[in-house]
C-alpha cells in the first residue's frame, strides 16, 4: 500500500480538485477568489508552516484584497498554518467558522454500487445543472460553478446516481490529482436521503478514481454532517485532520 500523502500533499491535491477564478501567491500563503462560491475558493490559506513573517501585515492586505473582490475576507485555517498566523487572527477578532473534517483512505477493492448511474464531462450541462438544482444553487452561483469547472485540468467527471424511475437522485463530482482521488458537490436528492444513493454516487466515484491510477482517496466534510461522516466512515474513509475558516469579526 502506498504511504498515505502528507497533509501539505492534501492540501495541494484539494486547490488543484477545484482552481478558483483569480490567485494570488504571497510567500507560501495562497489567496483565491471565485466570484463568491464556496469558502474553499474564496479565501486564503497557509501551505508552509514556516512562513510566518509579518503575518499581521499580511492578513490586512488579504483583507483588503478580498474587499475590493466584493466577498468576505475569510481564511482557512490548517495544520499548515504556523503559530505567528493563528496569532494574528486572534489579535484581529478573525473567529472561527465552519468546522471540517478532511478524510482520507487507500483505494482498495472495486464497489459494485446497488443504483444505476452514468459519468459525464465535467463541463457537461446534463451533469452540472442537475447538481446545482439538487444543491439549490442560484443563476449567480451556477455561472461560477461552470467558470471553474472550465478551468480544472485534472482528470475530472460528473457523476449521476438514478433512482428506479430514471430520475436523478444524486450527484458528485470526482478528479484525480497525483493519485489521490479528490470528492467534492457531493448531494443527494432531498426527498431520497437515506436510502442508498449516497453511498452508490460514493463508490461509483471510488471505482472512477481506481480506474485511473489513484492510490489514495480524500474528501472534506463539514463536522458536524453526522450522516455524512458515518457513510464516508463506513465505506473506509477516516480522519487525518481537521480545519476551520476564520473572519473578522
Amino acid at each position: 500500500m502506498a504511504q498515505r500523502p502528507s497533509n501539505l500533499q492534501l492540501e495541494q491535491a484539494f486547490l488543484s480538485a477545484w482552481p478558483a477564478l483569480e490567485t494570488h501567491k504571497d510567500g507560501g500563503w495562497v489567496w483565491r477568489f471565485a466570484n463568491g462560491y464556496t469558502k474553499r475558493a474564496n479565501s486564503a490559506q497557509s501551505m508552509d508552516p514556516g512562513d510566518e513573517a509579518e503575518a499581521g501585515e499580511r492578513l490586512e492586505r488579504f483583507a483588503e484584497w478580498a474587499r475590493e473582490r466584493g466577498v468576505p475576507p475569510t481564511f482557512r485555517v490548517t495544520p499548515l498554518a504556523g503559530e505567528k498566523v493563528i496569532t494574528a487572527l486572534n489579535t484581529a477578532h478573525w473567529k472561527p467558522i465552519e468546522h471540517s473534517v478532511v478524510m482520507a483512505m487507500p483505494v482498495g477493492a472495486a464497489f459494485t454500487p446497488k443504483h444505476s448511474f452514468r459519468l459525464f464531462k465535467a463541463t457537461d450541462p446534463e451533469w452540472y445543472e442537475v447538481q446545482a438544482a439538487m444543491s439549490g444553487y442560484g443563476g449567480e452561483t451556477v455561472g461560477a460553478l461552470t467558470d471553474m469547472l472550465g478551468r480544472i485540468t485534472a482528470p475530472v467527471t460528473g457523476i449521476l446516481v438514478y433512482d428506479e424511475n430514471g430520475g436523478a437522485a444524486a450527484a458528485a463530482l470526482t478528479n484525480n490529482n497525483g493519485g489521490i482521488g479528490v470528492y467534492l458537490n457531493v448531494v443527494v436528492r432531498a426527498d431520497l436521503r437515506g436510502k442508498g444513493y449516497g453511498r452508490s454516487v460514493m463508490q461509483a466515484a471510488l471505482n472512477w478514481s481506481r480506474d485511473g491510477g489513484a492510490d489514495w482517496a480524500a474528501m472534506q466534510v463539514v463536522s458536524d454532517n453526522v450522516p455524512a461522516l458515518n457513510l464516508y466512515r463506513s465505506l473506509g474513509f477516516e480522519e487525518v485532520y481537521r480545519y476551520h475558516y476564520r473572519r473578522p469579526e
